[in-house]
């Protein structure tokens, strides 16, 4: 059974870190890398190294990535599973959007045989 106010608590979380243009970026840098440094996510992105820690550890709190420490660097990974409330929540408004498209479709068909 799905406890509907944790849903909503991790659905909130995972906006809310993502709502940040910032740490939207950096999740996006770090999903196009297998794994990134705070060290290369801090260069050309005109951030100081002390904000994407920050930020960093946003993403992480809200379960969005993972760190590997390797001596005195940390490695970020992307956690797609941290998505999943996203997702879920995302996934009720699929039939909204599926009948809207379908109409769509049919409407098309309608105008322009």
């Amino acid at each position: 059974m799905i406890d509907m106010n944790r849903a909503t608590q991790d659905v909130n979380t995972v906006m809310r870190t993502l709502a940040d243009p910032t740490r939207r970026a950096l999740f996006e840098r770090i999903v196009e890398s297998d794994e990134i440094s705070v060290t290369d996510l801090t260069q050309g992105s005109g951030v100081t190294q002390g904000a994407i820690s920050q930020h960093l550890k946003s993403l992480k709190q809200a379960g969005l990535v993972t760190e590997r420490p390797e001596g005195r660097k940390v490695f970020y990974r992307a956690e797609p599973e941290g998505l999943g409330p996203l997702v879920h929540w995302m996934s009720h408004y699929g039939v909204f959007w599926r009948e809207r498209f379908n109409k769509l479709h049919t409407l098309l068909k309608e105008i322009d045989p």
